[in-house]
């Protein structure tokens, strides 16, 4: 039987989300309108909304609703630095750490080719952290920064960030803070009010929610220029209709969260180092998140041990880039200070709410042969 191990690209819907959202497509009726059939839709659209708030502990008024993680994260970083105050110093210096998801690095190398904008890269150390240090000595040394964006935890290798200490810094100088939830969404507790951060991305299909559907929590006291315009819903910042059922199945995932899963991803940890002694776990081996088992196996790349695996009914992610049909070494290893060799024989397993012990096993039964399969290949010297 196959087996899924990339929940942290996709998660299936839990059943509680899938059967709000069914109901609810009968629904009819635009929230927007003020007829009988419209605010029904927007009862439940509002009751759906104060759920949401409730899991990223703030105001149902600082979620704004929109179609994902890469349209909260847009929205959230040229949102904030459009709006930035520019009244006594060009703000216009944006504070990336090397680590970060590309939604968010080509929404701030867009905004540099077309706005004007400079990026300032903030290093990570050999564990996919942000360096607090080189936080704070960029607030010192600019007063040109518009905005700082971090992840809660990084998406590749589980290493969870300095959030609370970063957003802390960032306050004193003015600052604001987007922070990119949706890999830590729904693994750690994730709060706008406790963070104190101007803005936070997430997505439902991240957490057994449907595809589609995402929030960005945005506080009262935060101003961002929204991407669209049109008919001024939610605040001004996200217009257009809203999705009523899929909201519904976004707040029914929330409510119904499944159990953790460290236990589950410890020994799948255990026994991927048992069954290849010299694989390499990355990441911050403790303050991870808790379904993330992200490894480098010396003398492999990782796309041909990734076709290895597949073959064998096992589904994973190289967790590196694309682009334009070439493999590239992952940006945030070569961040950790790994070599390129080393970058591309990674592999990332993440589990999800239906996996189970079954699954690790299934996945150690193949896994020596297909690394020593992908060894053989030796794709992992080849230049690219």
């Amino acid at each position: 039987m196959p087996v899924y191990l990339d929940h942290a690209a996709t998660t299936p819907m839990l059943p509680a989300a899938r059967a709000a959202l069914i109901a609810a497509l009968d629904l009819v009726g635009n929230p927007s309108s003020i007829h009988t059939h419209g605010q029904s839709a927007k009862r439940i659209l509002e009751e759906a909304r104060e759920v949401i708030a409730g899991s990223l502990g703030c105001d149902p008024i600082e979620i704004v609703l929109t179609s994902g993680g890469t349209e909260s994260v847009n929205l959230g970083v040229k949102g904030l630095f459009w709006a930035r105050d520019t009244s006594v110093v060009s703000r216009k210096r944006i504070l990336v750490p090397r680590g970060e998801h590309h939604a968010t690095i080509d929404a701030a190398e867009w905004l540099v080719a077309h706005e004007g904008a400079v990026i300032e890269w903030l290093p990570i150390d050999e564990l996919g952290r942000i360096s607090i240090d080189s936080v704070a000595q960029s607030l010192r040394e600019h007063d040109d920064i518009a905005l700082l964006t971090m992840l809660w935890a990084n998406n590749e290798v589980g290493t969870v960030q300095p959030v609370a200490e970063i957003v802390a810094l960032a306050a004193e100088r003015g600052v604001p803070v987007h922070v990119d939830a949706v890999a830590a969404y729904g693994h750690l507790p994730v709060s706008l009010r406790e963070s104190g951060a101007a803005a936070i991305s997430v997505s439902a299909h991240k957490v057994g929610g449907p595809l589609g559907m995402g929030a960005l929590t945005l506080a009262r006291t935060a101003v961002v220029e929204p991407l669209l315009h049109g008919g001024g819903q939610q605040r001004n910042v996200r217009s257009g209709t809203q999705d009523a059922p899929a909201a519904v199945a976004f707040a029914a995932a929330v409510e119904h969260p499944p159990a953790p899963l460290t236990h589950l991803r410890d020994a799948l940890i255990a026994g991927v180092r048992s069954a290849v002694p010299d694989a390499v776990l990355r990441g911050d081996p403790r303050d991870r998140l808790d379904n993330n088992a992200h490894f480098t196996f010396p003398g492999c790349a990782g796309d041909s041990l990734l076709f290895m695996l597949d073959s064998a009914g096992i589904s994973a992610s190289t967790g590196s880039a694309c682009q334009a049909g070439i493999p590239e070494a992952s940006h945030v290893l070569l961040g950790m200070g790994l070599s390129e060799a080393e970058a591309r024989g990674a592999l990332r397993f993440t589990l999800g709410h239906d996996s189970t012990a079954a699954d690790i096993e299934a996945l150690l039964s193949v896994l020596p042969d297909a690394v020593a399969r992908a060894r053989r290949a030796g794709y992992s010297n080849r230049a690219v």
